[in-house]
């Protein structure tokens, strides 16, 4: 039932200039680890730090046993479906690397019946380019962006050696290649579930 419908949602990166959001359409029934790659690969980010999501009060990651009980419940044993039935609102947070803090709000937009002719995950719309990983979050990164559009800033060379020099933060984001991304993770995930059976 639940991979038959899609829900459509806006996942837009908390307090970046300029604006970096993306409008996608994911499985239903998707779980919540594979929905945080999602994530990573349409903003994109490289995966490499530990991130949670949090519906209310309740978070979801990949637990720690160091942590014992205060850590995220398990995003491997739960749905998106099933952490929407106890969510009050239309949206939730997704948190990205615990050191730089890169906090996101994604928003529900409708559940809808899944399109025949599509592949899921499936990109809508994409707007902004996601800062450089360790970056500093985004206070980090908006000094960053300050110091490498002014020549005559103390921290120009530093902040045009970290960024590089040709990045462009109001650049358009390459839509093909995100789908092409989202593509090549629906026929591994297809290719897992055909030979779980």
């Amino acid at each position: 039932m639940s991979n038959a419908f899609v829900v459509r949602m806006a996942i837009t990166l908390d307090d970046v200039t300029p604006a970096v959001s993306r409008l996608i359409e994911v499985p239903l029934g998707i779980r919540l680890d594979r929905l945080h790659s999602v994530f990573q690969a349409v903003l994109p980010w490289t995966d490499t730090h530990l991130w949670e999501m949090s519906f209310g009060h309740t978070g979801f990651g990949i637990p720690d046993p160091s942590y014992g009980r205060d850590g995220p419940l398990d995003a491997r044993k739960t749905t998106l479906a099933e952490a929407l039935e106890g969510m009050r609102g239309k949206s939730f947070q997704y948190l990205y690397d615990f050191g730089d803090g890169w906090e996101h709000t994604v928003r529900i937009h409708t559940i809808l019946p899944a399109n025949p002719k599509l592949s899921y995950p499936h990109l809508i719309e994409a707007n902004g380019i996601c800062p450089p990983e360790d970056s500093g979050g985004p206070w980090g990164f908006a000094e960053k962006l300050e110091a490498i559009a002014d020549p005559t800033h103390e921290y120009h060379e530093n902040a045009v050696e970290e960024l590089g020099e040709e990045y462009d933060p109001h650049a358009k984001p390459a839509g093909d290649w995100i789908q092409s991304r989202l593509d090549e993770m629906a026929k591994q995930w297809a290719t897992r579930a055909r030979k779980a059976k």
